[in-house]
């Protein structure tokens, strides 16, 4: 059965970093799309940034563009979202998603396994 867990959330003063990992179990992930998406209390679950695992290419919202960095680890079958200069705003409960379709863009509804999710909070 193929899992994704997400790691490395938590509390940070705005300004901060936090880095966010997500593991594979079950399966590889070199031909999948790979995307990190938020949800805040009381709002819709939105895109923050996805990676094609097989040639790299990222795509970020526009929110987080400069700021959030994703990249993807062969080696540990990981994908990872450096989150630099965070700030309040970006407090939400952050999951992982892979694709099954070869997609890697912001549409949830092209993802097929999710994580349970990690809270990153961020305070002022």
């Amino acid at each position: 059965q193929v899992q994704l867990v997400e790691s490395g959330g938590g509390l940070v003063q705005a300004g901060g970093s936090l880095r966010l990992s997500c593991a594979a179990s079950g399966r590889t992930l070199c031909n999948n799309g790979v995307g990190w998406f938020r949800q805040a209390p009381g709002k819709e679950r939105e895109f923050v940034s996805a990676v094609m695992w097989s040639y790299g290419r990222t795509n970020y919202a526009d929110t987080v563009k400069g700021r959030f960095t994703i990249s993807r680890d062969n080696a540990k079958n990981t994908v990872v979202l450096q989150m630099n200069s965070l700030k309040p705003e970006d407090t939400a409960v952050y999951y992982c998603a892979a694709s099954l379709r070869n997609y890697s863009g912001g549409r949830i509804d092209r993802y097929d396994l999710w994580g349970q999710g990690t809270q990153v909070t961020v305070s002022s």
